[in-house]
């Protein structure tokens, strides 16, 4: 026994130094740094919110942005323009504007990617969803919007992703795209209790596109410019935005 008493004390020394060691590095071992999130922002209410649209080119490839009387007096905004492909990839179009005192912008985002001034478009591009972000001056996130939308052409039959609302059109003539989405933001105080919408259909030209408008359970608006107009379904009216009110 005594001829293993070394052995022994030098295994129980061994093992006191590593348990000691251990137990120093885990207190000298700095603190992991948190991972930084946005804070949880309640979604802007419709009439916080500025008025929005995308519009798609002629060739379908890109779609215009547009913001217009933005109401917080926000530093920035971020956007996000995320799609869906036919093979089931989503491609995002990210981006941060800085606002500088502007109530209103725009911006083109494209369907694809560009590299040395050769651009990619994507095909098949059906729908997705559009993503605001407003930022004080210390990039504290102040309000945040999201709606679908849906991107067609060859059909009569436009609707929104949520298929509360839908437009049809008395004649295609087979080269116009069309967006169809829940907007946000109204161009003026709603005549009424607003039950839905604002919706929006945008077309990639400028001629008339008429026709009959399914919004349901309530009573429909078309906004013409300068006022909110009563609407029946059974008429034919402009592509534009729309609202129902009680």
């Amino acid at each position: 026994m005594k001829k293993f008493l070394p052995f022994i004390l030098l295994g129980g020394g061994v093992i006191v130094f590593i348990v000691v060691f251990m137990f120093i590095k885990k207190s000298f071992q700095p603190a992991a740094e948190p991972t930084p999130t946005d804070e949880p922002v309640v979604e802007l209410k419709t009439e916080e919110s500025p008025v929005t649209s995308l519009t798609p080119s002629a060739d379908g490839h890109w779609l215009k942005l547009k913001v217009e009387g933005i109401k917080l007096s926000a530093k920035s905004m971020d956007y996000e323009l995320l799609y869906t492909l036919p093979d089931g990839r989503t491609q995002g179009v990210p981006g941060t504007i800085d606002l500088k005192g502007q109530d209103a912008i725009q911006r083109d985002l494209l369907l694809g990617s560009e590299s040395s001034g050769k651009f990619r478009y994507d095909q098949g591009v059906k729908g997705g969803t559009l993503t605001l972000k407003f930022r004080d001056n210390s990039g504290k996130l102040t309000g945040k919007l999201t709606t679908n939308f849906t991107l067609s052409s060859n059909t009569t039959n436009l609707a929104s992703s949520d298929s509360s609302f839908k437009f049809t059109l008395a004649s295609d003539n087979g080269k116009t795209f069309y967006i169809a989405m829940k907007t946000f933001g109204l161009p003026d105080k709603a005549p009424g209790v607003l039950a839905s919408g604002p919706y929006g259909i945008f077309p990639s030209d400028t001629i008339s596109h008429k026709g009959t408008v399914t919004l349901s359970g309530s009573k429909p608006y078309e906004w013409n410019g300068g006022s909110w107009q009563s609407i029946d379904t059974s008429s034919s009216v402009e592509t534009g935005i729309f609202i129902g009110t009680n």
